[in-house]
């Protein structure tokens, strides 16, 4: 442990100094002097450059913003995986964002920005390129990959630390990238800094060749260092002491005062890069999501074909005649999706739907997408909404402005035919499953953590045996701190802080579940594709929230074990009965399976199968096919955190009385007691007792859910306590 001791006295002494540096060029970057320049950072990685930057993208952008940079540029290494969520950043602080990534080729460093619409397109095709070459987490590019097809894009070319011929160098830029090319000069202040950093400036000046600073940023601020070296020890697999010159010689690889850069490059280095900046002009919310147009037949629109579906769906379902409450639901509903410009997104879904219907793969919409009757008859779902009382704006509204979300679940044994009919229709260059961003947790983050500080596996595992996930009370980092004693040496301190550091960095990417991404045109012009672990898979570089926030649609084709269950079952009656069963012929309401279900005799029946479940059936003594949506409602964090299990249970036993403040809210509430157990329930009170839209209320509901993230639940605390007043 000699070597581990040694490592962590130098780093506390490094981590001293950068702390002095880093609060030293925070007090000077509060206030602006009249000598800070104004500098774009061009050469910036974050976290989703895996195992190498150490900060958020978030982190980046609001730190730069902070130090009044004009421009920051993600550059992570041939991935835009961080780009939608510094663009998000970016419009919060006002700061103009360079879409680009940075490529290892032949010994050089490359870093493409693009300059437009179509820039990005070739940049998203190139990292495309390189992925699919390559097995998932790697790529595979060469020169020749440079020489075409980047018109809109720059370059900037750091050539080799052994500093190759830069006339051959600054020859490749001026034919391959014309009025588009620089040098990149960068100071990182490590032992051969100086004399790299002047070589390539001087030749630049000298032969009037464009060149350009950067700060090769890996954290938005000197505190991270101890973290950047213990990624870097991660993905070498081996403990920080034994990495050696592999890890950054200081701290400089953070986002450094104007004040700090004017100091270490020459005036017209700094000046080049607002040039640079001031060359693209691309943001993300330029991309616009279109669906194939095949699913359209000639003559007619999107909405036409999705009103002639739904119309043939409606005789289907209502076949003694339509009321006039779904009538009214229908044109409602279709006219939001109009407004929203969402009838392609429908279609999508009815198209693999059917295709699944005519194959005999039993599948079946779930989530809001239930609260549609649009859905319902499009067969996506088999709940009927006039049943449940459900509402539309729970599941699309103009107030959210957000895609709508249907998850389609489909046998698992017969998933494959789905994903398979979905690529042979739309191509793979046109179909490809989103991707879902594994992060570090508290075992993962203690693990690594604890290999790259060079503690025994077995130690680290028995730390890892004594942590209780159930321990509502202590959280994780207090059992930790309790584990380690109050005498813990420095490098336990070390584990408990960077472990602590590590919780929530994106790890790698992984497919999603079943969330397709379909385009109109080529897929990889909206954002890159790589290889995913399974064969004959292809994902895309972003996850489901990221495809949410820049209004990307996808379409969920889940498996569900018990689906297939069902077909054996309903196939199965149907030979014994010579006739044909379907899911909607299944009578919801028999008294012997209620009588089944309130033993608790539930096993391997889904969603009341688990120990929770059982334990409340008994209790609730469920008679009808509400009150078991009630008791799979009710077993949830949210109605058992806020109290809501026993007053109802005493309602229904008849042992307290209900009180309700008007009629409108006892529609809403009478189906349970009195108690909102639903989100519609948060939803609809608000509309009727507060005079909220359906849409506010929605924003209203989602406030609740995210409050302990986001904290914005004051901002509706006003206006619906007014609202109740008034009511």
């Amino acid at each position: 442990m000699a070597g581990s001791v040694s490592y962590l006295s130098a780093v506390k002494k490094q981590r001293t100094k950068a702390l002095e540096s880093a609060d030293k060029a925070e007090s000077t970057a509060s206030v602006a002097a009249p000598q800070e320049p104004d500098y774009a950072e061009l050469h910036m990685l974050s976290n989703f450059t895996f195992l190498e930057g150490a900060s958020h993208p978030e982190e980046l952008v609001l730190r730069a913003a902070e130090l009044g940079y004009k421009a920051v540029a993600i550059t992570d290494e041939c991935t835009l995986s961080g780009a939608v969520r510094a663009h998000i950043e970016a419009k919060v602080q006002g700061i103009k964002l360079l879409v680009g990534s940075r490529f290892k080729v032949d010994g050089r460093l490359i870093i493409l920005l693009a300059m437009d619409r179509q820039g990005y397109a070739q940049l998203c095709e190139l990292i495309t390129r390189g992925r699919r070459r390559a097995e998932k987490g790697s790529y595979q590019l060469a020169l020749a990959d440079f020489k075409q097809g980047l018109e809109r894009c720059l370059c900037l070319l750091q050539p080799g630390p052994e500093i190759r011929d830069l006339e051959v160098e600054s020859s490749w830029l001026a034919e391959h990238f014309p009025q588009r090319g620089w040098l990149l000069a960068e100071r990182l202040l490590d032992s051969d800094d100086g004399w790299r950093y002047q070589r390539i400036a001087d030749w630049a000046r000298d032969h009037k060749f464009p060149c350009v600073a950067a700060g090769a940023v890996l954290m938005h601020s000197a505190k991270r260092k101890p973290l950047q070296d213990m990624l870097r020890a991660i993905k070498l697999c081996k403990p920080i002491d034994q990495c050696g010159w592999a890890l950054a010689a200081n701290a400089e690889g953070a986002l450094r005062s104007r004040q700090k850069l004017a100091q270490l490059y020459a005036p017209e280095l700094l000046q080049e890069t607002l040039r640079v900046a001031n060359a693209c002009d691309f943001s993300l919310d330029e991309l616009r999501y279109e669906y194939p147009a095949e699913l359209v037949p000639e003559g007619l629109s999107a909405a036409e074909h999705l009103r002639r579906l739904v119309e043939e769906g409606v005789l289907q379902r209502f076949p003694d005649g339509v009321p006039q409450k779904v009538r009214d639901l229908i044109e409602h509903e279709l006219a939001v999706i109009a407004q929203l410009n969402y009838e392609p997104y429908f279609l999508t879904i009815d198209d693999i739907v059917r295709f699944a219907r005519s194959q005999g793969i039993l599948c079946q919409g779930r989530g809001s997408a239930a609260n549609s009757v649009v859905c319902y008859c499009l067969h996506i779902t088999e709940v009927n909404p006039l049943k449940v009382n459900l509402l539309f704006e729970r599941f699309i509204s103009p107030e959210r402005n957000e895609p709508p979300d249907i998850d389609v679940d489909f046998e698992h044994q017969r998933r494959e035919e789905v994903i398979q009919y979905i690529y042979s229709r739309y191509g793979r260059d046109r179909a490809g499953l989103a991707a879902a961003i594994t992060t570090y947790r508290t075992r993962s983050a203690l693990r690594d953590a604890g290999k790259a500080l060079g503690f025994d596996e077995q130690y680290i595992a028995w730390l890892l045996s004594q942590l209780d996930r159930r321990d509502r009370v202590h959280n994780w980092f207090e059992q930790l701190e309790t584990l380690l004693g109050e005498k813990r040496s420095e490098r336990m301190q070390w584990l408990l802080v960077l472990v602590q550091q590590l919780l929530g960095f994106p790890r790698h990417l992984t497919q999603h579940v079943g969330g397709f991404v379909i385009s109109a045109g080529p897929l990889h012009q909206l954002v890159p594709i790589e290889n995913a672990a399974m064969a004959e898979r292809t994902l895309i570089q972003w996850d489901k929230n990221d495809l949410e926030a820049l209004g990307l649609l996808k379409v969920d084709v889940l498996a569900l074990g018990m689906l297939s269950a069902i077909q054996g079952a309903l196939r199965m009656m149907s030979e014994r009965d010579a006739k044909r069963w379907r899911l909607q012929d299944i009578p919801l309401e028999d008294p012997q399976v209620y009588e089944m279900l309130s033993q608790g005799d539930s096993m391997g029946v889904f969603q009341v199968e688990s120990r929770a479940q059982m334990n409340m059936l008994p209790r609730l003594q469920p008679r009808t096919y509400y009150d078991l949506v009630i008791e799979i409602a009710i077993v949830r964090p949210g109605p058992i955190q806020g109290d809501m299990v026993h007053p109802y249970l005493r309602r229904r036993q008849g042992l307290e009385e209900v009180i309700y403040p008007s009629d409108a809210v006892r529609e809403v509430l009478e189906p349970t007691l009195g108690v909102p157990i639903f989100q519609e329930q948060v939803i609809k009170p608000a509309m009727v007792a507060a005079g909220f839209t359906g849409g506010e209320a929605d924003q209203l509901r989602r406030s609740m859910a995210a409050w302990r993230r986001r904290g914005k639940l004051t901002e509706w605390q006003e206006r619906l306590t007014r609202g109740m007043l008034e009511r």
